[in-house]
């Protein structure tokens, strides 16, 4: 019989899907199962997207150019400079999501065996991208008691080797909500100028930021030029996941030129998601101030939740639309089917994503859960309250 490859085996399972069978039983048993496993927002695609691709005019759905329609590009560029950052439309290459960006990003800048740092816990797919491209990642705790704070720098200086190539934070941060200060970016800023190294920033959260906090790009600090790679999309700004649109931007002419051959190898982005992407730019601020305003009562709500129950521990978020808790219990994915298959309040029960995923550490995270808040406050509370009766009655 014809074997795998060890990549294939060694690929990780996703901590967020894996757990879909077990729901859709549930669902079949007559439950209600309120999904805080996924950030899949439930908040309205702008309607200027949806109604360019209704009204468009096109004759032939053909290819664009491979780095993407460059009127969109030079239209990107300007939502950039809004955002205080100065870059061109040569700077940026539209991809098919933020995930392709950053497989290009690693297929530009590291080899097989190269290392990239990354602050743990974070998004459970660079564990997968990292496998793909086989490249190692070398983690660096964040921890909760300190709310996922920027790790010391000396931390991360101790892992740095000859195979070290770059360092990946997710800004603000999914799983944990945290937003990086000007400080803390800084920081980084100075250990990549001093060993030569990358800095990648996942910035794919930058308008959903909260408490009168502001969002500073890596892109904005100046003599980074060169080390700076940003990640982008556009799923989680506009609600537009199944768009699969993103961007990779650097002002490094070598990464874009190495970058472009990779998106030359997959031909082009969707076009019709580039026509949808393009006008959605013409969103108006009023779009955001209220999914903001959103977002943060749904926080409030969730965060105040938790903490009223008895041995619940978690961090509160600035930005991005999750969280992490800690849990009395020994193995948060035991919980989580068990929620699933043998638990119901009332006939609702809850999805959650174990937080061992999004770590790469061995070990690590087994008592926490993300949640994603992207439910309505109903839905929320609901949520909180069979959580809280869930843990009075479960057995490790």
């Amino acid at each position: 019989m014809p074997s795998i490859s060890k990549k294939g085996i060694n690929m990780p399972e996703s901590p967020i899907r894996k757990l879909v069978p077990f729901a859709e039983e549930a669902q079949n048993q007559g439950k209600t199962v309120y999904y805080l496993n996924i950030g899949q927002p439930d908040i309205k695609t702008p309607a200027v997207a949806l109604d360019a691709v209704k009204v468009h005019s096109l004759d032939i759905l053909a290819y664009s150019r491979s780095e993407g329609s460059e009127n969109y590009r030079i239209k990107i560029a300007k939502y950039y400079k809004r955002n205080s950052i100065e870059v061109t439309h040569k700077d940026i290459i539209v991809t098919t999501g933020g995930s392709e960006a950053l497989l290009f990003a690693f297929g530009s800048i590291m080899d097989e065996h190269d290392e990239i740092i990354i602050p743990e816990p974070f998004y459970a797919n660079y564990n997968g991208f990292s496998t793909a491209s086989g490249v190692k990642v070398v983690p660096v705790i964040s921890k909760i008691e300190d709310n996922f704070a920027l790790p010391p720098i000396e931390e991360f200086e101790k892992l740095i080797t000859p195979k070290t190539k770059a360092i990946l934070i997710c800004n603000p941060g999914n799983p944990t909500g945290y937003l990086y200060s000007k400080e803390e970016i800084k920081k980084l800023a100075a250990i990549v100028k001093k060993y030569d190294l990358f800095l990648i920033a996942d910035e794919v959260y930058r308008e959903f930021v909260y408490d009168g906090i502001s969002h500073y790009s890596i892109l904005q600090e100046e003599g980074l030029e060169e080390h700076a790679i940003v990640i982008d999309s556009v799923s989680k700004r506009y609600s537009m996941c199944g768009a699969r649109i993103g961007y990779l931007v650097s002002k490094n002419k070598d990464v874009m030129k190495t970058a472009l051959k990779f998106a030359q190898a997959r031909l082009s982005p969707p076009t019709l998601a580039q026509i949808a992407s393009e006008a959605a730019l013409d969103t108006p601020q009023s779009y955001f101030d209220d999914v903001i305003e959103e977002y943060v009562k749904r926080r409030d709500i969730l965060i105040e939740g938790l903490e009223k129950i008895e041995g619940v521990k978690v961090a509160k978020p600035n930005g991005a639309f999750y969280c992490i808790a800690e849990l009395p219990v020994k193995n948060t994915d035991d919980f989580a089917k068990w929620l699933l298959k043998s638990f119901d309040f009332e006939n609702n029960t809850i999805m959650v994503a174990p937080a061992a995923g999004f770590y790469s550490t061995h070990g690590v995270g087994l008592n926490q859960i993300r949640i994603a808040y992207v439910l309505n406050e109903a839905s929320l509370k609901i949520s909180i309250k069979v959580l809280e009766e869930a843990l009075k009655v479960y057995k490790d």
